[in-house]
């Protein structure tokens, strides 16, 4: 049989295992572990979130393909409040359906100043802002904004659907027929010349 001082001295060792299981508990359950692991559950919600919302986003019914050259004026006409959505922008000369970008290019979107006009100004010079002119012809750019101009125009074509090009005043818009392929210059970085049907 053990003796008193031992029997007291398992005892009192028994009692501090227990109070260091509690204390560890209380480590685990500490205000900043909870509140970081709040913050942690909140991140996992925000993109789980934002993962099924782009796939609802994919989900819009496609619209059919719009082909065709384009005036300043008939461009504006495409900047997402129209009801079936559609949002066009031009680029040097060229007219992209960035639809599928709706939400930064229409209405409420960060670019939505692009929703329908021409950005190409504003794309090289790194502002928010599109040109309020009939139609910009760029003359006035210096070479690394024309050179900025054509980077963004080959993300464009990569991106989005090529719809057309935009018209200067006076010029004749090309009639595309449904066998016809996309024939486009990319070297110039202005819309090439095509054949009137």
């Amino acid at each position: 049989m053990a003796s008193a001082p031992e029997t007291k001295a398992a005892e009192a060792e028994n009692i501090g295992e227990a109070s260091g299981f509690v204390n560890d508990i209380f480590k685990i359950y500490s205000p900043v572990n909870l509140l970081l692991t709040a913050f942690i559950f909140f991140l996992a919600y925000k993109i789980y979130s934002k993962f099924t919302k782009s796939s609802a986003d994919a989900s819009v019914v496609e619209l059919p393909k719009l082909r065709k050259d384009m005036t300043v004026a008939e461009l504006r006409q495409y900047d997402g409040t129209q009801p079936d959505g559609r949002v066009l922008v031009a680029v040097n000369g060229w007219i992209f359906d960035v639809t599928r970008g709706r939400r930064f290019y229409g209405p409420g979107g960060p670019y939505a100043a692009f929703g329908g006009k021409d950005a190409s100004r504003g794309l090289a010079t790194f502002s928010v802002t599109s040109s309020d002119k009939e139609y910009d012809d760029l003359s006035d750019l210096n070479s690394m904004e024309m050179e900025s101009v054509k980077e963004w125009e080959a993300q464009f074509r990569e991106k989005y659907d090529l719809v057309g090009r935009l018209l200067k005043p006076g010029e004749e818009p090309t009639n595309y027929s449904d066998e016809e392929p996309e024939d486009t210059d990319h070297s110039s970085g202005t819309p090439t010349d095509k054949k009137q049907d």
